[in-house]
């Protein structure tokens, strides 16, 4: 069954705030005007307009994954509202700047680079909260209403951000940029979501970020969308990175022209959004994806040979489009392939690759133009666009998936007779299988899927054994910092991944369950004979 792409708007608390990320949005893009062109006026060289779009993405490489252990382990309206906070102080600053007459190219690309960190903040907890504010079914459609808000604004915000630059000066539009930041932060800070209560202790900050890390490594499908959308922010930033050059060097206009002309980005864009569920019911995620490619790599092309400003409007239109069709099947991708308690620093690993690729883009263009020309620049980036499209021969995109990640809730804490506390450990966990010779084979495909599941989920040094003595008896073993660890690693459990233990447990041959071996590693110390009885007891 079809869902309307406007169903998250039934949703109250998801309509006020994606109403206050308009305004928020449409000041980013004045902000992102005034940079732009205020680098034309200030300096002559190329790669330094260029590095104003690398200095918005960079902090997002940088930071992004920190950012997303933030957001699983911290109230993510709080964290949301720091990072609009900081961006209104920035922006601010920067007006004041601006009006002085003290800014140079460095400082503005040091005051874009702090604006940036503030979206690094704030993008994964924004991200990984649309889950609290639709259901699942409506998820593809708040992603997409999502980045339709941004591109709304696109359409017309250059526009008004050329506008006000050659009217009232690039300060002028600092100043209304640290303005629009007060709707979102009324919003959010009305905003009550409900969080699900935990009866463990937040994760250390270095142990959720290494965790971020390890589940990803161990999700073949998060990877491939994560090195598609790296290709993709390498080429098709080329548009945004250089379209000050194309505006003032290519079609000789001003900076009204170049909010006309990235406005019309924006008009593509919403575009797409607008076809995105109908294009997604049509067609596979692989289709769709090598289609937008090929598409933008033609109209990267085209705005190359362009001479005309009419011309070049029509050229990024489809350019648009594609962006957020691409873009969006990745967001919702990730978080449909992801659970909840991981969920932040996975788009936040999403978001690092692609904006990693979109800084190495912008600076990679930016030299490319300044060196052999912005036409030719263009030229270089839709060649790579091409190799992204053809790279999708070798590393398929999943399908959204269908599988249950919530939480499994199977588990049950046993009851110890050693005084344990939270961070005692290591602990080392042994499961006891039997297993009939002619379901070796199978019980060994599922294994490899069940080391999979351990490690993502926090496990180490996973290892299979096998009985010389009894042939039918197996068992696995694996690793766990702590206590505490041990009872996290299996509440990330998710129905999901119920289907291989059950089927684990249908090929078991023994009498009752397969049997648990919970255990503490102990050094081995030497004990004085007149050391208190009480110092023998295991209390850790």
């Amino acid at each position: 069954m079809s869902v309307s792409p406007l169903a998250p708007f039934r949703h109250a608390a998801f309509r006020t705030l994606w109403t206050a990320t308009l305004a928020s949005n449409l000041g980013g893009l004045i902000q992102i005007v005034g940079a732009g062109w205020m680098m034309t006026t200030i300096s002559a060289s190329d790669d330094m307009v260029a590095l104003v779009q690398a200095a918005t993405t960079l902090p997002i490489m940088i930071f992004s994954l920190a950012a997303g252990a933030l957001a699983d382990n911290f109230d993510r309206r709080n964290i949301m509202l720091v990072a609009q906070i900081l961006m209104m102080v920035v922006s601010a600053g920067l007006a004041i700047f601006a009006v002085t007459g003290l800014l140079t190219p460095w400082l503005l690309l040091a005051f874009t680079f702090l604006i940036g960190c503030g979206t690094a903040l704030h993008n994964p907890s924004w991200q990984a909260s649309m889950g609290d504010l639709v259901p699942r079914e409506d998820l593809p459609g708040a992603v997409t209403l999502n980045s339709m808000s941004y591109n709304l604004m696109r359409s017309i915000g250059p526009a008004v951000g050329g506008l006000i630059v050659a009217v009232a000066g690039a300060a002028f539009a600092f100043a209304v940029n640290a303005l629009s930041y007060i709707a979102l932060i009324r919003a959010l800070s009305r905003w009550k979501p409900q969080r699900a209560p935990s009866t463990l202790p937040r994760e250390s900050f270095g142990s959720a970020m290494s965790v971020g890390l390890r589940y990803i490594a161990m999700s073949p499908n998060l990877l491939k969308v994560m090195f598609r959308s790296f290709l993709f922010g390498l080429s098709a930033v080329s548009v945004l990175a250089l379209l000050p050059l194309v505006t003032r060097d290519l079609v000789a206009g001003g900076a009204f022209s170049y909010g006309i002309i990235l406005g019309c980005f924006g008009a593509g864009a919403i575009g797409g959004a607008l076809l995105n569920a109908r294009v997604r019911e049509r067609w596979g995620n692989e289709t769709i994806v090598r289609a937008t490619f090929l598409l933008f790599a033609l109209s990267v092309v085209a705005l190359a040979f362009s001479r005309q400003m009419w011309l070049s409007c029509l050229a990024v239109l489809p350019a648009g489009a594609c962006w957020v069709l691409t873009l969006s099947l990745f967001n919702v991708t990730v978080q449909l392939s992801t659970p909840r308690w991981v969920v932040g620093r996975a788009l936040a690993l999403y978001q690092t690759a692609t904006f990693g690729g979109m800084a190495a883009g912008s600076w990679i263009w930016g030299l490319t133009a300044d060196a052999h020309g912005t036409g030719n620049a263009l030229i270089a980036s839709g060649a790579v666009l091409v190799l992204g499209a053809a790279v999708g021969l070798r590393y398929v995109l999943p399908e959204f998936s269908k599988l249950s990640l919530d939480p499994l809730d199977r588990f049950n804490e046993p009851t110890l007779q050693l005084d344990l506390r939270p961070r005692s450990g290591p602990i080392l966990v042994m499961v006891d299988y039997e297993i009939a010779q002619q379901d070796v084979n199978t019980f060994l495909n599922l294994m490899a899927q069940r080391r999979r599941i351990r490690l993502r989920d926090g496990a180490r040094q996973w290892s299979l054994l096998r009985d010389l003595e009894n042939p039918r008896i197996w068992s696995e073993s694996y690793h766990v910092p702590t206590w505490v660890e041990y009872v996290r690693h299996h509440q990330r459990r998710t129905q999901a991944d119920a289907e291989v233990f059950d089927q684990l447990l249908a090929l078991h041959r023994g009498q009752r369950p397969p049997h648990v071996h919970r255990m503490i590693e102990r050094q081995t110390v030497p004990i004085r004979d007149d050391m208190p009885l009480k110092q023998h007891t295991e209390i850790p």
